[in-house]
Order: structure tokens, then C-alpha cells, then sequence
């Protein structure tokens, strides 16, 4: 019988009883494994005594702190599945979730009590926790809740193929899709990382990176606990906050989408110690050679990048230290059990794996490999046409070149990557349909030095008064649409080029783009 989740940790707390395994600096308290074990099973007891069984939900929307860390793995322990949400969405959008996912306890912070506000009433059969001592009427503190609880678990049943965690995913309509993943794909995908980064056990290992999002979760903090490396955990990524980190902990690894790593290197370098730099990993968007060469001269640091999709736990390929610069713009080769294939697009449903495309030629990407999502959540119709075959089908586009390197060329979906977070046009299209202003609207990437891309919208005007700063003003008044996902840009035009059937065509919005130096209000 093949470990869970759970047992993954206590191996380690039983191999490294003593060691330093878990800090957070927002609270100033360090745990050894032993001690985390404690706090897990308290947490496991106080779960299963308020209503918690095998199989039933709980969500967090939360900052990265000790808390998501605990609760990860009192989870695991007793087959509940843990449901991190995004903390930056808003509260229709966590409302939808909870909906959904139907579970048992939320979890959350203060600072986010403004989305969470009548969510109470929404979902009375959820029980609502803060982490803090100084807590709302409707909801309970975690640590009071735990704190009297045994620090001993009784055995539980759960098995490798069990569903561990929901983590939603928007789709290209918009809509949230909670993709299930089981313990054992997991820790396949926390192998494939362990081998590639070379994890050992005296890494220390900085989470800056939101803890909600599978890259982080999966690529970096599960295996460095995996090996029995420490974790340091910081409220939320800033610059500055994690240069001294970096120096104060002597930090080895780390993850970042390239904006935060370029974010990084604006900031003065002179007086920080660097030296217990060893590898980074980064992902969500391929890194132009010369950041990957400043980021080497600059931080002393050997860069790794994931490309990868929530559905696959996330990583598929990896593009190694040593093929950074000969072949930038690429996504590497596909991960240790995995298969990778370029075939022909189907419009009129999934692609057939078998119509495979030559090296150089554009397809659409579909991957397969032990880390695969079970499926979606309460999503058959969507899970079979996204597992068509027994092949994932990304909705990306590109190609493999002629040594096997796979290169991204396009989304299908139009997908947006603003700092790392995956942007679906269609929801914000949708949402600003809802201004009584506007008659027709389009939404997409345009290049941003610092986040990337920025998200911009081209606007067919029904009143004449419309104007940007009236949508921008719609947008930031409104509960529906987090702030990352907001227009940084409007341009209005007379109409929006469609094609005979009526679909939008974003690819000469994106070629007008390059002609128009300032938008129009």
C-alpha cells in the first residue's frame, strides 16, 4: 500500500523528531517536527469534534501563514480535503466556492473579514474560524479551538487513491472548476520536484509565494517536508521583507513567477547577505535570458522553471539550470513519468491524441503523467471531455522543437498571466457587461515590463458618457471581480472585429495594440 499525505509527514517527524521544520515570522514562533505533529493532531482532534469526517470539505481563504500549514496536514491525517482559496478574490467569487465545495469549517484570516462578511448567513451549515484571538461574533478563534485538544491521533483509514484536496481553477468561461487531486499523484508530483531541485534535508526553504496556489503547495513546501527540510513562512511576498529573510534564515530555495524575481532585483542588493542561496524555481510564464543572467550575478542563484497546470498538480516540464539561456522561451522537457504531445486542434471537441504534429508544427498541448487530476468537482461532462483518452488537454497551444524542447505559442482560452495569477477574459467580459454603459466588450493580455502582462478591455460605449474612469470606478466598487482581474486599460472603439459566426477576433485587437500608444477615453 502506497503512503498518504499524512504519513509523508510523519515519517519525517519521526526521522527528524528534534529539527527545526516550521516558522512564521508573522506570529515569531518556531515549531521542530515533533512540536508541528502536536499542533497537527490537536488540529485532526478539534476537526473530527466539531463534525469532520472523512471525505467532507474544508476550506481556507487565507494569507500564507502557520495556520494553512497545520491545517494541510490534520487534513491528510483523517482523509478530510483541504480546499485553499485564492485570498485575493472577492466575496461573490468566494461565495460561489463555498457553494460548490459545500464545507464543513472555513477558515480565515481578519484582514480578509471585509469578503467574508455576511458569508455567515449565506452558508449557516459552515462553520466559521479566524485565526485570531480578537475575532468576529459569528466566527471561532482556530487556536482556542485547538488548544485543549489530545496531541495524540487515534489511526484513521485513508488510502493512497483518496481525494485529498479540491483547488479551484477558473475555466475558460470563467467559472470556477475545483480540481480533485488524491494523495498519492501528489506526492508523485513531490518526488518529481525532490529530484529535479535536488531537495535535502538541510534546505531552508522560504514560502513567499501564495501557499494557496499549487506551485508553492506542491512543487516547493510539501517536499521540502517531504525530506525533512524547515519551512519559513511569510504573510505575503514583499520585496524587501524577503531579502532580509533571505539573510536573516539563511535561505537556500525559494519560488517566484518572474515579476517577483524582477521585483526583486530592483531593490538595493549592497548590504544583504545572499551567500545561502542554492537553487529557485519559477513558473507561470517563461523568463527573458537576460533577468535569468541578472538574477544569477545579482542573487548568486541557478534558476529552474516549471510550466504546469493546476489540473496536473501543477508541473508537466522543466526547463533546468543549464538550459536557461540556450533555450529561453521554452518550457523545458516533460517531468520524470510524464508524456508530453503536440497534436492537431479539434474544433469541434477534445483533440485526438494520436494526431500527432511534427516537431516545429503548432498544436494543441496535452500531457499525461501519475500527478493527473482525478477530475472536477461535481464537472462530469467537463472532466470527460478534459481527460479525453486518458490524456489532460491543456487548451494551450505550441510546439516541440526538433531536440524535444516544448514551447509555448498561445492559449486557447486567450488566458491572461498578470503576476503569476491566470486571468479568464470571459469572466471580466462578463462582468463589465453588467454596466448599463457598455454595449459590447472585449478582454485581453497586453504586455507589462513589470507583472508581465496587465489586463486591458476594448469597449463598445452604449452612452456616450462612458468613460474609463467611470468602468474603473465600477470595477473597484463592486464585490465581484478581484482587483488583480481589473481593466488597467480601456480603449473604446466603434465596434469589435468579429469573424462570419460572431466570434470576437482578439488577434487583431492584439496587432491594434501595437499601434496605439495611449488609451482612448
Amino acid at each position: 500500500m502506497y503512503v498518504t499525505i499524512g504519513n509523508v509527514f510523519e515519517q519525517s517527524v519521526n526521522r527528524y523528531p528534534h529539527k527545526e521544520a516550521l516558522v512564521d515570522l508573522t506570529l515569531n514562533k518556531r515549531w521542530t517536527f515533533q512540536q508541528w505533529n502536536e499542533d497537527v493532531n490537536r488540529t485532526a482532534n478539534a476537526l473530527m469534534d466539531n463534525g469532520v469526517r472523512k471525505g467532507d470539505r474544508v476550506s481556507t481563504f487565507l494569507c500564507n501563514g502557520s495556520e494553512l500549514a497545520i491545517l494541510y496536514f490534520a487534513c491528510a491525517k483523517i482523509g478530510a480535503i483541504v480546499n485553499p482559496i485564492n485570498f485575493r478574490l472577492k466575496t461573490e467569487e468566494v461565495a460561489f466556492i463555498l457553494n460548490d465545495a459545500k464545507p464543513k469549517i472555513l477558515l480565515f484570516e481578519k484582514s480578509l473579514s471585509q469578503q467574508v462578511h455576511g458569508l455567515h448567513e449565506q452558508f449557516p451549515e459552515t462553520l466559521f474560524w479566524s485565526i485570531h484571538e480578537e475575532t468576529l461574533p459569528y466566527a471561532r478563534c482556530f487556536w482556542d479551538c485547538i488548544s485543549d485538544k489530545p496531541t495524540v491521533l487515534a489511526p484513521q483509514e485513508v488510502a493512497e487513491n483518496d481525494i485529498y484536496a479540491i483547488m479551484y481553477t477558473s475555466g475558460t468561461t470563467g467559472r470556477p472548476k475545483g480540481v480533485l487531486h488524491r494523495h498519492r499523484d501528489m506526492i508523485e508530483q513531490s518526488l518529481t520536484c525532490i529530484a529535479v531541485k535536488q531537495i535535502r534535508p538541510k534546505d531552508i526553504g522560504l514560502v513567499a509565494a501564495p501557499m494557496f496556489h499549487c506551485a508553492e503547495l506542491h512543487c516547493c513546501f510539501l517536499p521540502r517536508v517531504h525530506v525533512g527540510a524547515k519551512n519559513v513562512i511569510i504573510h505575503h511576498f514583499e520585496p524587501k521583507e524577503v531579502l532580509k529573510t533571505i539573510s536573516d534564515e539563511k535561505i537556500s530555495t525559494f519560488f517566484g513567477a518572474p515579476t517577483m524575481w524582477n521585483m526583486l532585483l530592483q531593490e538595493d542588493l549592497s548590504e544583504t547577505e545572499l551567500s545561502s542561496l542554492r537553487i529557485g524555481l519559477y513558473g507561470a510564464a517563461p523568463m527573458a535570458p537576460v533577468l535569468v543572467t541578472a538574477v544569477r550575478e545579482k542573487l548568486g542563484i541557478n534558476l529552474i522553471q516549471a510550466y504546469g497546470q493546476t489540473e496536473m498538480g501543477p508541473a508537466v516540464s522543466f526547463l533546468l539550470e543549464d538550459e536557461q539561456i540556450h533555450k529561453a522561451g521554452s518550457a523545458g522537457k516533460a517531468c520524470y513519468n510524464h508524456e508530453i504531445r503536440i497534436v492537431k486542434p479539434n474544433e469541434d471537441g477534445p483533440s485526438e491524441p494520436e494526431d500527432i504534429l511534427p516537431a516545429g508544427a503548432v498544436g494543441e498541448i496535452i500531457v499525461r503523467g501519475p500527478s493527473m487530476m482525478a477530475g472536477y468537482f461535481n464537472r462530469e461532462e467537463a472532466s470527460e471531455k478534459a481527460l479525453f483518452k486518458g490524456w489532460y488537454h491543456t487548451g494551450d497551444l505550441g510546439y516541440m522543437d526538433t531536440d524535444g524542447y516544448l514551447f509555448i505559442a498561445d492559449r486557447v482560452d486567450d488566458m491572461v498571466i498578470s503576476g503569476g495569477e491566470n486571468i479568464y477574459p470571459r469572466e471580466v467580459e462578463d462582468f463589465l457587461f453588467e454596466h448599463e454603459g457598455v454595449l459590447d466588450a472585449a478582454v485581453l493580455g497586453a504586455p507589462h515590463e513589470k507583472w508581465g502582462e496587465e489586463v486591458v478591455a476594448f469597449i463598445v460605449k452604449k452612452e456616450p458618457s462612458l468613460t474609463a474612469e467611470i468602468l474603473d470606478a465600477f470595477c473597484k466598487g463592486s464585490a465581484k471581480l478581484a482587483d488583480y482581474k481589473r481593466p488597467r486599460k480601456y480603449y473604446f472603439v466603434d465596434q469589435l472585429p468579429r469573424n462570419a459566426s460572431g466570434k470576437i477576433q482578439k488577434f487583431l485587437l492584439k496587432s491594434s495594440l501595437k499601434e496605439i500608444d495611449t488609451p482612448v477615453n
